[in-house]
């Protein structure tokens, strides 16, 4: 297996870059947020810490291609591009709310090998690279992660992003046939459940709309802690429009409970 530690390493210097922008503009009384045409927001911090990266990228992997929430690319079927999400969760950032994380990932050939999911307020940081396991950094230290042991979904902890999209793209009824059949649920949202399911905290995840530069991290991610992610029907893919993260010992379940209409 090719190593990626210089990628990782340059990843963790983008972070870096990023958290300096975002902690800056953070509740700034001047931040500029607009709609896009989707009605998400979008700030001023976004786009400025998607350009510095891309600037980066464009210095230290001149070759490598690059997709962007802000300022687009979508092709990383083949060879390498860096996947970004500049501010995963804008809308807790331009609302002052601390749950937010700049979302950085290596895709080759079609695979993420590299993710990295850096949320400066909440003093975390979350890192894998394929063969390298996966890592967090929080206020204690460095220290390597893995998923849970919980074996059985009436002793599960399960988080969503919002219960209202369960409606419009998937299946209310199905997920809260989930929740039921759960022993705990939340909703955490955005990067940070996924995140948590990768250290252990929790042990699903699930998602029925996401973009590509939401979770492609999250693959990666949750492979290296012991875990599994896929879409809402099982396969393992960042980029189909939906996510499920779990300790891949109820991953199963959880689909086939994800799947009665």
């Amino acid at each position: 297996m090719p190593s990626y530690a210089a990628d990782l390493t340059l990843a963790g210097h983008l972070a870096d870059s990023a958290d300096a922008i975002t902690t800056a503009r953070f509740r700034a009384i001047d931040l500029e947020v607009r709609s896009k045409p989707d009605r998400t927001p979008v700030t001023d911090a976004d786009t400025a810490v998607e350009d510095a990266i891309r600037e980066s990228l464009a210095a230290e992997r001149p070759s490598d291609a690059v997709a962007g929430e802000e300022r687009g690319g979508e092709q990383w079927s083949s060879g390498r591009t860096w996947i970004l999400d500049p501010i995963d969760g804008t809308k807790n950032f331009s609302r002052g709310g601390p749950v937010w994380a700049t979302l950085i990932a290596l895709v080759e050939d079609g695979t993420p090998v590299v993710g990295m999911v850096s949320a400066p307020l909440l003093g975390r940081r979350w890192w894998a690279a394929a063969g390298e396991g996966a890592w967090l950094r929080d206020n204690t230290g460095s220290r390597k992660i893995s998923v849970s042991g919980v074996s059985a979904l009436e002793d599960a902890y399960l988080s969503t992003t919002d219960l209202n999209t369960w409606t419009e793209y998937h299946s209310r009824d199905a997920y809260l046939k989930l929740t039921e059949a759960c022993w705990e649920t939340r909703a955490f949202g955005d990067f940070w459940h996924h995140c948590l399911v990768a250290e252990g905290a929790i042990d699903l995840a699930a998602e029925p709309i996401v973009n590509p530069w939401d979770v492609a991290p999250m693959q990666v991610l949750l492979t290296e802690a012991g875990g599994r992610f896929s879409d809402l029907s099982g396969k393992p893919a960042f980029d189909t429009g939906t996510a499920l993260s779990s300790n891949g010992l109820v991953h199963e379940a959880a689909l086939a409970t994800l799947q009665q209409r």
